[in-house]
């Protein structure tokens, strides 16, 4: 990790590899289950998923807690 932001877990790990993590993990109708949100329900693809998440924050905060809790198990 850099020393701007040691503590800092997702510093570093880019939005698309979150959500590609978390579908290869989980798969789309699991993480429209655990996130319940409409790019995840109707014709999921990582394309419009990340950008979806890239103008809503409140979503992009729900994958990465989810990406979060991933990681740490």
């Amino acid at each position: 990790m850099t020393e701007t932001q040691p503590n800092n877990p997702l510093h570093g790990i880019t939005l698309e590899k979150m959500l590609t993590d978390l579908v290869d993990h989980y798969g789309w109708k699991e993480m429209a289950s655990i996130i319940n949100i409409r790019c995840f329900h109707n014709n999921p693809s990582v394309k419009s998923s990340l950008t979806f998440l890239r103008k809503t924050p409140g979503a992009r905060s729900k994958v990465e807690r989810l990406y979060l809790k991933l990681i740490r198990h």
